[in-house]
């Protein structure tokens, strides 16, 4: 074989080989294969950091919602100043912050150095009265900060118990609110009449009752009074 031949091998070999780590390394990027992160992630400036954003909705909730969920977030703070969260929002739906009683915030604070869980027991929660959201999908999501930053975000959707009961975020959804029964009061016994109290003179029924002065007691013989003539005329004798 000549040298030029042999020199031009060597050329095409080495092309063929470029090419072939330039579309293996263009193939595994997520970017290229176009994967998505299973949780939205988010970044402010150098210091903030957004991880796990996911929209948690009802148990047992599917497809097209409408209704009660919660915000579930870890923010995490590289700076030296506290940085303070002020609002959440879910498409049109605005979030109301509490604390991990139950009592109500103005905003969430997350120290210098630190960070906050958002969601779930024993931490501050983001909660959304009405959110219209797709289970299993994504949802616009804004965050806005005391100093004026904003970050957009497309968090995921998932149902509070996942699939089987048994998912991630179980716990996480909004608690069902308690429908309050209607007790229905006691019915009162019937009022029971108090006895009538005879009045002087009257003879209760069926009792026997001394007669007064002058009354006759019906079927006994009349004596006659001393001096009276008796209206009865006797036979006469025959």
């Amino acid at each position: 074989m000549s040298r030029s031949l042999r020199r031009g091998s060597i050329a095409a070999i080495a092309a063929i080989a470029i090419a072939s780590l330039s579309s293996c390394a263009a193939g595994n990027t997520p970017d290229t294969l176009q994967i998505k992160p299973d949780n939205a992630a988010a970044t402010i400036g150098t210091n903030l950091r957004l991880n796990n954003i996911v929209v948690v909705t009802g148990v047992g909730t599917s497809g097209d919602y409408t209704g009660p969920a919660n915000v579930v977030v870890n923010i995490s703070n590289t700076a030296d100043t506290p940085a303070e969260l002020q609002s959440i929002t879910v498409g049109t739906s605005s979030a109301t912050f509490a604390d991990a009683a139950g009592a109500p915030l103005p905003s969430i604070v997350v120290p210098a150095g630190g960070s906050v869980v958002i969601g779930g027991q024993g931490n501050p929660s983001a909660s959304l009265a009405a959110a219209s959201v797709h289970v299993g999908g994504f949802a616009p999501t804004t965050f806005a900060f005391k100093d004026g930053q904003k970050v957009d975000a497309q968090a995921g959707v998932s149902p509070d118990s996942g699939e089987n009961g048994r998912g991630l975020y179980k716990g996480f959804g909004p608690t069902p609110t308690a429908t309050p029964t209607k007790s229905v009061a006691p019915a009162s016994p019937a009022a029971t009449a108090p006895a009538a109290t005879p009045t002087a003179g009257a003879t209760a029924p069926g009792a026997t009752g001394t007669p007064s002065a002058g009354a006759t007691t019906p079927g006994a013989p009349t004596t006659p009074v001393a001096g009276a003539t008796s209206s009865a005329t006797a036979p006469a004798a025959h």
